[in-house]
């Protein structure tokens, strides 16, 4: 990939015009950006808020801690099955169309689970909701991706691509101010209309400020179908070496989402309220963190080395909390703090190298596979880890999850993949 004034080449060799990008206004631009941040947002909540009722279902509800984690991995699974499919739509009929869908379906599920838990049905019955929400939810990270590429000129996009990161410590500092207390207060029914509510909004931000972004022309005589650019997977091991990294880098990503809450309350007495403002001060501070990784990638011309830095601090921060939390230390939520904050400042540097790289053709199904391969790792390493932290407790399980970014660092592929030049002035 090459950028360039005016243009960018992708690996495919397929040229885009970047002048057909600033038919709108910047202003405009810039809506469609915060649309489809919070069109992603909504993912975040369906999949993952379900994790801060962990606590409540343990020790109110009677579920064992892997009993609890494996219902919170659920929407996880559904995402999973739905996302390259999903991710086919987004390259066949665009954005706003399949986003209409996807997070119909995804309301329609978040709404069900909510109403199945008042009604005091089984936890099968809320699991199977939970599960229609996941299916719902798999096309919003992948659009808002397509969305930043296709509308942002490429000495943008990872500043783009960060701000619209920031939907998942987002919609994570959301549900964990939120979910704990209400969960705690007022039961686990009432907890789960905060996703429900979130999706309705999403679902109206899609519908009044999504616009697609402009593709090819198809060629004369093919009807409405666009020529297809070649398989970008093919002759060059960049993106499943991406892909790969990002389901290492998931992992701790994960840990931290999904169990922090419960090391908090449980291990170390916090009240939900407290737990709930501590995460969310972390995710807010992570998710401008995203934006300060975009920018920095926007400027180093670079979407690899900082991932590749990333990883290496990544190892250095769990590291440092297994310790501080084996020795009890006072200092472990501030360590946990950082680690949450690093764990999560990868994301859109690869989601902005695997959309520019793959080209308008292939990049839905670029970032399906991104997202299915770290929704499949999430999906199974959620009870795994459940089940290390009650078997062997939490710093053997902050040190196991150590190792991820451990491996991950040297297999970061080099920029020089992608022949990045330097950026002419635009």
């Amino acid at each position: 990939m090459r950028f360039d004034r005016g243009e960018f080449t992708c690996a495919t060799g397929e040229v885009s015009s970047m002048d057909d990008a600033r038919v709108i206004s910047d202003t405009r631009r810039w809506v469609i950006l915060g649309s489809s941040l919070l069109a992603a947002l909504t993912t975040t909540c369906v999949v993952s808020g379900i994790a801060y009722l962990i606590p409540s279902l343990h020790t109110d509800a009677g579920l064992t801690l892997t009993e609890a984690s494996t219902l919170a991995a659920i929407p996880t699974i559904g995402l999973t099955t739905a996302t390259i499919l999903w991710g086919i739509l987004l390259d066949r009929y665009g954005e706003r169309r399949i986003l209409t869908i996807s997070l119909s379906i995804s309301l329609a599920g978040a709404t069900g689970a909510a109403v199945a838990a008042a009604a005091d049905a089984s936890y099968v019955v809320v699991g199977a909701a939970l599960l229609v929400g996941g299916i719902g939810s798999g096309a919003a990270n992948g659009a808002s991706g397509r969305i930043v590429v296709g509308w942002f000129p490429a000495h943008q996009r990872g500043t783009a691509m960060g701000i619209r990161q920031m939907a998942q410590p987002l919609g994570i500092g959301v549900c964990a101010l939120t979910m704990p207390v209400v969960a705690a207060t007022q039961g686990p029914a009432a907890a789960l209309a905060i996703p429900a509510v979130i999706t309705a909004a999403g679902l109206l931000a899609v519908l009044v400020g999504i616009s697609d972004p402009p593709r090819r022309a198809a060629p004369s005589g093919t009807g409405d179908v666009p020529a297809t650019s070649p398989n970008p997977y093919r002759g060059n091991s960049f993106l499943a070496r991406v892909h790969a990294v990002s389901m290492l880098l998931v992992i701790p990503q994960s840990m931290m989402w999904t169990f922090v809450p419960t090391w908090l309350i449980v291990a170390h007495d916090w009240s939900p309220a407290a737990a709930g403002l501590l995460i969310t001060v972390t995710q807010v501070i992570g998710a401008f963190g995203r934006i300060a990784a975009g920018r920095w990638s926007d400027a180093w011309l670079s979407r690899m080395r900082p991932v590749r830095i990333i990883a290496v601090t990544g190892v250095a921060s769990m590291c440092a909390l297994a310790l501080a939390d084996w020795f009890d230390s006072p200092v472990a939520p501030a360590l946990m703090a950082v680690a949450s904050i690093i764990s999560v400042a990868d994301n859109g540097l690869a989601f902005t190298a695997i959309a520019e790289f793959a080209g308008p053709d292939w990049s839905g199904r670029g970032l399906a596979v991104q997202n299915t391969g770290q929704f499949l790792v999430t999906a199974a390493t959620t009870p795994v880890l459940g089940a290390l932290i009650a078997a062997a407790g939490f710093p053997a399980a902050f040190a196991v999850t150590a190792l991820a970014p451990l491996v991950a660092a040297p297999l970061v592929p080099n920029d020089q993949d992608l022949q990045v030049e330097e950026l002419a002035e635009v």
